[in-house]
């Protein structure tokens, strides 16, 4: 019997994207709860969780109610011990299982840069060192206890976690894809025209540029990650 993804898609073009390619590799197969309209409580605890990401804060589960069924099946895979990926708003929500607090950053954060790996991140996100990463929030989070920081950006102090061997969350998309991202664009206008500094042909244009070889390294680093997993 296959192993278990059980991803939490918050708005549906923001899904596993390059990542899906090495969880299949690795023998999972994937299954995704849809936030706001499936009920959390239907789906048997995963082999694997992964959380998504999304335009909400963490923190806002008295507006999105939807975030306290989220909440309570992130802790209790992580109380068990068993394997958690996060990514951007997924992370934020995974510090805040792990009692760390979230909130709005000093600015937004969108577009392309580089991150600066730690000691440790350059041994777990080596892939990621040598070029931009698409950035795409505007909240950060304080470091868990027991969480080691894998990198930074000039805003965001902590861009990527570890916990043991089986959490690691991104507050960087290193699963976007080129092909796709339209969707994001579209999805994400007003965001992006209430952002200074920020344009939909720039977005684009950079997307054609490093979108691919983003994957690729995303890609290299999950794989590395499910290999200790096993």
């Amino acid at each position: 019997m296959p192993k278990t993804v059980l991803a939490l898609r918050h708005v549906h073009f923001e899904d596993l994207g390059a990542f899906e390619a090495p969880l299949r590799d690795a023998g999972y197969a994937i299954r995704y709860c849809e936030a706001g309209l499936d009920d959390i409580k239907c789906f048997a605890p995963p082999d694997l969780l992964a959380v998504l990401g999304g335009p909400i804060g963490a923190y806002e589960d008295e507006i999105y109610p939807y975030l306290y069924g989220e909440l309570a099946l992130l802790s209790a895979q992580l109380q068990a011990g068993k394997p958690v990926l996060g990514i951007c708003l997924g992370a934020q929500l995974v510090a805040r299982a792990l009692g760390a607090r979230v909130y709005p950053g000093p600015a937004k954060e969108i577009g392309w840069k580089p991150v600066r790996l730690t000691e440790a991140g350059k041994k777990t996100l080596a892939p990621l060192a040598d070029g931009p990463v698409l950035h795409w929030h505007g909240d950060t989070f304080d470091l868990p206890v027991g969480a080691i920081n894998l990198a930074s950006s000039d805003i965001c102090e902590h861009q990527a976690f570890s916990v043991g061997r089986h959490v690691l969350a991104f507050q960087f998309h290193p699963e976007v894809q080129r092909r796709g991202f339209e969707r994001w664009l579209i999805g994400h206008c007003g965001e992006i025209s209430a952002a200074p500094g920020v344009s939909v042909p720039q977005l684009r244009a950079d997307t054609e540029k490093y979108g691919d070889i983003c994957a690729r390294q995303g890609q290299a680093v999950l794989s590395n990650w499910l290999q200790t997993l096993s």
